[in-house]
């Protein structure tokens, strides 16, 4: 499955970074149309191993959960491990690239599909609006920090 991808740079360490996309109870706060994330299984070296979410992101509304496989403050992996009834398959990473100072590059891929039919083209667009958009409210709860 071709994920779309995208990137962002944010003024901290990856470690602060890696703690806030970790941090999923303020995922509501911070990630927009995410009602709740409540953590259902496994904490990996303080970390979800999965994760439920009811999402109301116009026009996807929608209850799944999402399995994540972590490599340290290198990055995050993620898929569907329980289908909602929109999403079939989430197939999603960040990954977290240190650069000068404190500055660290985070590119987030995501490929997803559901239970709708949508032109290739749709999809992509919608992909990326869900991945410029959390990149940016995790970039603004970063530095707000």
């Amino acid at each position: 499955m071709a994920r779309t991808t995208s990137d962002i740079i944010i003024d901290a360490p990856a470690g602060q970074i890696m703690d806030v996309i970790a941090d999923f109870g303020a995922y509501p706060k911070w990630a927009t149309g995410v009602k709740t994330a409540d953590i259902v299984a496994g904490v990996d070296g303080g970390r979800a191993e999965r994760v439920h979410f009811i999402l109301d992101a116009a026009p996807i509304r929608d209850e799944y959960e999402l399995g994540y496989v972590w490599d340290g403050d290198r990055g995050v992996s993620w898929n569907l491990s329980k289908p909602g009834a929109m999403l079939t398959s989430v197939d999603g990473a960040y990954v977290l690239e240190p650069l000068e100072q404190t500055q660290t590059k985070v590119t987030y891929q995501l490929a997803v599909d559901v239970s709708v039919p949508l032109l290739g083209m749709l999809k992509r667009k919608a992909e990326k609006v869900i991945i410029d958009t959390a990149l940016k409210g995790l970039k603004k709860q970063v530095e707000a920090l």
